[in-house]
């Protein structure tokens, strides 16, 4: 899943994206609102984590311009602003999570997965295409019954595909689901994990538009 981290504190920031990438999420920081605001709007990401305390505009108008691009986006206020009347108000604007600075990596990590499971249960918990079946909540991959072994990358590459079965995906779009903004990605990667997958898959269930992407058409 991708991040979109809000923190103005770059210490912090950089702390954080290690911790998130090494569980397998895919983190982009932006350390302004408005910045963050304009990010929003080109590219919703799947969860934000939003600190209050920003240099140019207050986060709860951060968090205001992101309910108006998205009433579903899920939020996770990061903050030092530790008053019931502060946390009130956050949840009354519109945040799902609030969290008080400090915190505990564990617990951070603990709420997120609760945004992954509820995703996951909105997004098909048990996605089937055929054959194959996605466990969104269990994180397998099940093929004619048979539970097959898949990276966490291939695991949400075939899970984008699969969502979106007859839509193209194309290649720049399937690598910001996968991968941070500035993280060096190889020009042949998600082509090297499609040829992993369609090892691992029934023939043809991954098709290739040539020059466009990828598709999963429903059967």
């Amino acid at each position: 899943m991708q991040v979109l981290l809000i923190e103005d504190d770059s210490t912090l920031a950089e702390a954080l994206a290690q911790t998130l990438k090494g569980e397998g999420f895919a983190v982009n920081h932006l350390g302004y609102g408005k910045l963050a605001i304009e990010a929003i709007k080109t590219d919703l990401p799947d969860i934000v984590i939003l600190d209050l305390g920003l240099p140019d505009i207050d986060g709860t108008d951060v968090l205001r311009a992101i309910r108006k691009i998205s009433v579903d986006l899920p939020v996770l206020v990061l903050t030092a602003r530790t008053s019931l009347e502060d946390k009130v108000n956050g949840l009354d604007l519109g945040a799902d999570d609030y969290l008080a600075k400090p915190f505990e990596v564990a617990e951070l990590m603990a709420r997120l997965r609760v945004f992954e499971r509820r995703a996951s249960t909105l997004k098909h918990s048990g996605l089937s295409i055929g054959d194959v079946t996605i466990d969104s909540i269990g994180h397998r991959v099940l093929v004619a019954n048979e539970t097959i072994e898949l990276s966490r990358r291939e695991f949400m590459l075939l899970k984008a595909l699969m969502e979106n079965a007859g839509r193209v995906q194309t290649r720049d779009g399937l690598e910001s689901k996968l991968y941070s903004w500035g993280e060096e990605v190889a020009s042949n990667t998600i082509e090297v994990h499609i040829h992993h997958l369609r090892k691992k898959l029934p023939n043809n269930f991954i098709q290739t538009l040539r020059g466009i992407g990828y598709i999963v058409k429903p059967r």
